[in-house]
């Protein structure tokens, strides 16, 4: 698919919405009462702290979240990158555009820009591509489903993303964004899964990343070539 960008979109990155993490309801319930208004919204991954397709619990832990997002799909467009915490969607939103870790970047056009976007998890090395490969295995997620007992499994991972402090700035950021950009052949670049809610610009390419929600309160605004930040 092809992406035509437009004002007034909003993008959300990494709220990894759990127990602790509430912002993602408060994003789409705000949203769904229209106090919040668009008319296309891209969820740059991560938006929970753990979901797929294949398990019980997460699915049952986070149903409020998903009729939510399905209910919004009838009048409003979402685009949803899947992201190293949440993958194999499409069954769960029939509505959303949902696309995969290979299928990213996922390209498109603002006005005469041409921009790509993805969670940012790309262009890291092939045992990283082969770790995601079997995290996301159908197969292998219907089977430790099927040998979750109790939900002994589901409840050891719940517990140790709880425990887990993703917020932080890293001091490098910007010489591994000037290698990442590499990648890219667009003018603007749009990427999640660093937590920085960074802009910068290097000769004739402009990259984005999308504030995690949880730890700025934040999601992105497009409005006449300006990324802006607002507030929940």
């Amino acid at each position: 698919m092809f992406l035509n960008l437009e004002d007034n979109a909003i993008f959300v990155a990494d709220s990894h919405f759990n127990s602790k993490n509430r912002e993602f309801l408060v994003f789409l319930e705000e949203l769904d009462s229209k106090k919040i208004d668009t008319h296309q919204l891209i969820l740059m991954g991560d938006n929970f702290d753990f979901l797929s397709g294949e398990s019980k619990y997460f699915i049952k832990q986070n149903k409020i979240l998903i009729d939510l997002l399905n209910k919004l799909s009838l009048s409003i467009e979402i685009v949803y990158l899947e992201g190293n915490h949440d993958y194999n969607l499409q069954k769960l939103f029939p509505n959303i555009k949902v696309y995969k870790r290979e299928k990213q970047p996922l390209l498109g056009k603002y006005k005469d820009k041409t921009i790509a976007l993805s969670h940012g998890d790309n262009f890291i090395n092939w045992q990283y591509d082969l770790y995601c490969s079997i995290i996301r295995n159908s197969i292998l997620l219907k089977f430790l489903n099927m040998i979750d007992f109790g939900n002994f499994i589901s409840k050891k991972i719940d517990s140790s993303l709880l425990e887990k402090n993703i917020c932080h700035k890293m001091q490098t950021y910007e010489k591994l964004v000037a290698k990442r950009i590499n990648n890219y052949k667009t003018d603007i670049i749009i990427e999640g899964h660093y937590h920085q809610g960074s802009t910068f610009e290097f000769e004739s390419k402009k990259y984005i990343n999308i504030p995690s929600l949880c730890c700025d309160k934040k999601y992105i605004r497009l409005n006449n070539y300006e990324f802006v930040g607002e507030k929940i």
